[in-house]
């Protein structure tokens, strides 16, 4: 028998507006760095979620790098980081010669713990040498419980950067995740909600600091005739092409978001039933986008493990993952420190070892849902369950 067709863990959708966009920039010859959709995209995004301003860069690893600029981040300096997360959002730390701090998840969310932060922020107290920043990353779509972490890092005089990669479109007490700390970044990698191929936008409503990162971003030459140089620079802006591709996708943010909670939503109402199985949970403060659906499986209940699963769905030609690998946990940074809620404890190295995210593109249709949930409901329910085998 043929092998059926390949079910992406999040591809690109497109709506078919974007060669409009696309088209007019080959019309104009605005193909460089630089052209009106760069400017009406920093402009629409600002305006959908909020904020005063933005900068389109070449990724969300970008706007991690220029806010840690913005905030004076220098050799040495202590950054603390979601540790349940991808590595883009700790590698900016690295480029300054910065020492990033991991901070736990709480079950509630999968995000960063207020109680462990708080651990963190008074030993850094206590040593003398608070952060120069708290990255709050807001995972798999959902925003982070961010009024207590607020509320801690403005007592320790620390500012909030908001990593929104996954979570365009999500809300945190009906405003836009992104929005609340001191910078906010967005992606539009591949396989985010709305993608240009490739790129990033950082967002604030201090203009002041996105014009410093605007002339950072585009090798931080001085106005001058000649080609002047003061300041370290970086090529880190959008293409005026990309810039178009996303213009196109915004258009459709709210949609993807709509499919992509129903694809959640069908998968839970079909899988959840399963005893053993769980769910990431959505917060009662805002709305998930449900970038990707995760879900857990309880070793003690039922006898198989994300890896085998997901072994399973490849044979059958579906993508699945594990939750990220924390940060801590990874060969690059395990000499850095860690800060749980509860001492030997730790809620994200739970979540890795027992996590599984599905596939959840937006374009994925309701027939390829339906098979790959086929698939999960007869691997869990050939795996006898463990109390069962007593």
């Amino acid at each position: 028998m043929a092998q059926q067709g390949r079910i992406y863990l999040s591809s690109p959708h497109m709506s078919g507006m974007e060669q409009d966009f696309v088209k007019e920039a080959f019309a104009t010859n605005w193909i460089a760095p630089v052209g009106p959709h760069v400017d009406g995209f920093e402009q629409e995004l600002s305006a959908h979620v909020g904020t005063r301003g933005a900068l389109a860069l070449s990724s969300g690893t970008a706007a991690i790098h220029q806010a840690l600029r913005l905030v004076g981040i220098e050799r040495g300096d202590k950054v603390f980081v979601s540790t349940l997360t991808f590595i883009a959002s700790v590698n900016p730390v690295l480029y300054e010669g910065g020492e990033p701090v991991f901070i736990d998840s709480e079950p509630e969310t999968w995000n960063m713990s207020p109680q462990a932060l708080e651990r963190a922020l008074e030993a850094a107290r206590q040593e003398g040498r608070l952060p120069k920043a708290v990255i709050v990353v807001n995972l798999y779509g959902q925003s982070a419980d961010l009024d207590p972490i607020l509320e801690l890092c403005n007592a320790y005089g620390v500012p909030v950067i908001e990593d929104a990669a996954e979570s365009l479109g999500a809300t945190y007490k009906g405003r836009a995740s992104g929005t609340l700390g001191a910078f906010g970044i967005y992606s539009f990698n591949g396989n985010k909600i709305i993608t240009t191929s490739g790129g990033g936008m950082l967002v604030s409503n201090d203009l002041d600091a996105l014009a410093k990162a605007r002339f950072w971003s585009t090798q931080a030459r001085d106005a001058a005739l000649h080609y002047e140089h003061s300041e370290l620079g970086y090529n880190y802006r959008l293409s005026n092409v990309l810039a178009g591709i996303g213009r196109g996708q915004l258009q459709v943010l709210e949609e993807r978001v709509a499919a992509r909670r129903a694809i959640f939503e069908r998968y839970e109402q079909s899988l959840a039933r399963i005893e053993g199985i769980d769910f990431m949970p959505e917060a009662a403060f805002g709305m998930s986008t449900r970038w990707l659906t995760a879900m857990t499986i309880n070793p003690r209940i039922v006898d198989t493990t994300p890896a085998e699963l997901i072994a399973q769905l490849a044979g059958e030609n579906i993508e699945a993952r594990p939750v990220w690998k924390p940060m801590h946990l990874q060969p690059l940074l395990r000499s850095c420190d860690y800060f749980t809620d509860t001492p030997q404890f730790s809620v994200s190295d739970q979540l890795f070892a027992h996590g599984i995210c599905l596939p959840s593109g937006s374009n994925m249709t309701i027939p390829e849902q339906e098979r790959v949930i086929d698939l999960i409901a007869q691997h869990l329910h050939s795996r006898r369950p463990i109390h069962e085998s007593a």
